[in-house]
């Protein structure tokens, strides 16, 4: 009996002995059991590279660690050739790529991402990239619940279930937060919390944070108790903070938009990785905080201790001034932006996640020392580290609950919560009118490929209206007669008639009604040209294909139209949209929408 026998009467005998819901719960755990495996397997690796390179070291007459110059270009240079020699091909761009997938794809995701993004970012982490593992192992999550549900031939339904499953498991098991998990998939991939969708959720990210718990012990993130007691004459700090956040959540998003988007027009592969790489080194070197993920630095500062921030630093000689620690510190929140476009667009490998809560951490850390040397009551530079990763992840992911939530967990307890509440408010409410969605989401936003909680928007988002053009009107031209009308009426089953240019470009329409009491007198039949029969139109009969869906539902709403003629942005005609087929079609993508 061959394997695809086998495999045949495996999928047999579960359709009929085993519900899908039933199948569905269980699956969810095996998934979140190899998503934990995979993000420990990914967490260790990269920790004992580090720990090895960094034990060794080449002073140069400035200071610094001539070594870390080269590191990141090593790390990159392996990450470029294993994308281009073992994956052949496009390793994705980490979570958009599984939104896409969520929105257009049915949850779709080649086999190839269960383990690609988990090596190149490996290779680009371990050896000093700047960016995060968090998004490349919930891609790889992702990856692994979408092919094990497709395996077993779920429905396209469950197969995102399973997909979530993957990425709250992988969240889960690299923090050992489950709860965090079950949110990230809740508010990042926008996935309605129900009741059919919470149970494989919870069971994905326990059975990771399981096998975390199992496999790297009981130590959190960052253990840690809370200095003192949070009081009400706290609060005004705290909202600073939030504002402060958001100002810097807001610059986290703009710089490692336009950097990458720099480092993406250079035509030059060769150039992109040779400036990237001397940029990231230089970086590095002159901020050796910049090196990798980070976690350990920012450990050392909730710890109270900044001297590791200077450790192989050429400006180490100014780690007694308390100004110059802030003004370092400063610097290094400006730079991390920088460093991690910079991995990600010369060819590295990583995600945003962990570069967003290390900045938090520094920007918590900034704003209380900047307060204690101005002497303002003394604070808790820990406390208010803590808080400050939340608020920028809240302002950089827009998943405020996630965010507190996270902290909460991989600190070990909830003493923090009213300052994590009142500065995430404060960071998302001020960062929420500048950008409207996540640093994952706002590129599928603008491709109207964005699946959200509002069903009705998100049906007209990514209904693709193309599909829905109809070009089946019978036309005329330019100079043309009322007897070329008439021959055009004789074979049409609508009753309106688009009119153009001899090359295509739209003019006007004429309605059927428009020409009902001329039809049928010959006598005007070639003295009468089609431009006098026009129906007068205005913008709102007219829709150019670059118009977002809302726009084209308003004209079929407010004017009460049947037809809106479609052009291009040069004025060329496209086609017709129908209000009855248009509506129609939304129909059926808003109950699909509803079913899963």
């Amino acid at each position: 009996m061959t394997f695809k026998d086998l495999y045949k009467r495996l999928i047999v005998w579960r359709m009929r002995h085993i519900s899908d819901r039933v199948f569905l719960v269980m699956l969810s755990v095996v998934v979140g059991l190899f998503a934990g495996l995979a993000a420990v397997l990914l967490k260790t690796l990269v920790h004992l590279t580090n720990r090895f390179l960094l034990q060794f070291e080449i002073p140069t007459f400035v200071g610094g660690n001539l070594l870390i110059l080269l590191y990141p270009a090593i790390g990159v240079l392996l990450t470029i050739l294993f994308v281009r020699f073992v994956v052949k091909g496009d390793i994705g761009h980490g979570l958009p790529s599984v939104l896409l997938s969520l929105s257009r794809k049915n949850g779709v995701l080649p086999a190839r991402n269960m383990y690609s993004s988990l090596v190149a970012s490996t290779l680009t982490v371990a050896f000093g990239g700047s960016v995060g593992l968090e998004a490349p192992i919930a891609s790889t999550g992702s990856a692994i619940g979408s092919n094990i549900g497709r395996f077993f031939r779920l429905s396209s339904r469950d197969v995102k279930m399973l997909l979530g499953c993957g990425a709250a498991g992988a969240i889960a098991g690299i923090f050992k937060a489950p709860i965090a998990g079950v949110l990230f998939v809740i508010e990042v991939f926008m996935f309605d919390m129900t009741a059919t969708s919470i149970l494989p959720l919870m069971l994905a990210a326990a059975s990771a944070s399981t096998v975390a718990y199992f496999l790297m012990g009981n130590d959190l993130q960052f253990a840690f108790n809370v200095v003192g007691e949070v009081g009400l004459s706290q609060i005004p700090y705290y909202i600073v903070l939030g504002v402060f956040c958001a100002v810097v959540s807001i610059y986290f998003l703009r710089v490692t938009d336009k950097v990458e988007d720099w480092f993406a027009r250079r035509k030059s592969q060769l150039s992109r990785t040779a400036i990237g790489v001397l940029s990231l080194g230089l970086l590095i070197f002159l901020f050796p905080p910049l090196f990798g993920e980070g976690y350990s630095f920012l450990t050392e500062l909730l710890r109270g201790d900044d001297d590791l921030l200077f450790e192989h630093s050429v400006f180490s000689s100014f780690s007694n001034n308390n100004w110059m620690v802030i003004f370092y510190i400063f610097a290094l929140i400006l730079f991390k932006a920088v460093a991690t476009a910079t991995t990600i667009g010369c060819g590295g490998v990583g995600g945003t996640f962990g570069p967003s809560l290390i900045i938090g951490g520094m920007s918590g850390y900034f704003i209380c020392m900047l307060s204690n040397q101005l002497g303002f009551p003394p604070q808790s530079t820990a406390n208010f580290a803590l808080v400050g990763m939340a608020a920028v992840m809240t302002g950089v992911m827009h998943a405020p609950f996630m965010a507190i939530f996270l902290i909460a967990e991989i600190t070990g307890g909830y003493a923090l919560m009213m300052p994590l509440f009142v500065a995430s408010s404060i960071t998302y409410l001020c960062v929420s009118p500048f950008e409207r969605h996540s640093i994952y989401a706002r590129k599928l936003a603008e491709h109207g490929d964005l699946m959200t909680h509002d069903k009705d928007t998100s049906a007209w988002h990514l209904m693709n209206l193309r599909k829905l053009i109809e070009t089946n009107f019978v036309v005329v031209r330019e100079g043309d007669m009322l007897r070329d009308l008439v021959e055009a009426i004789k074979y049409s089953r609508r009753n309106v008639f688009p009119v153009l240019s001899s090359d295509d470009k739209f003019l006007g329409v004429i309605h059927l009604d428009d020409v009902r009491q001329i039809m049928f007198h010959p006598e005007l039949y070639d003295n009468t040209p089609v431009q006098n029969l026009m129906h007068d139109i205005s913008e709102g009969d007219i829709v150019r294909i670059s118009e977002p869906p809302e726009e084209v539902v308003n004209k079929f709403k407010v004017g009460n139209r049947y037809n809106l003629i479609v052009i291009d942005d040069e004025g060329y005609y496209l086609g017709v949209l129908s209000r009855a087929n248009t509506f129609s079609a939304y129909r059926r993508f808003v109950s699909s929408l509803s079913e899963e």
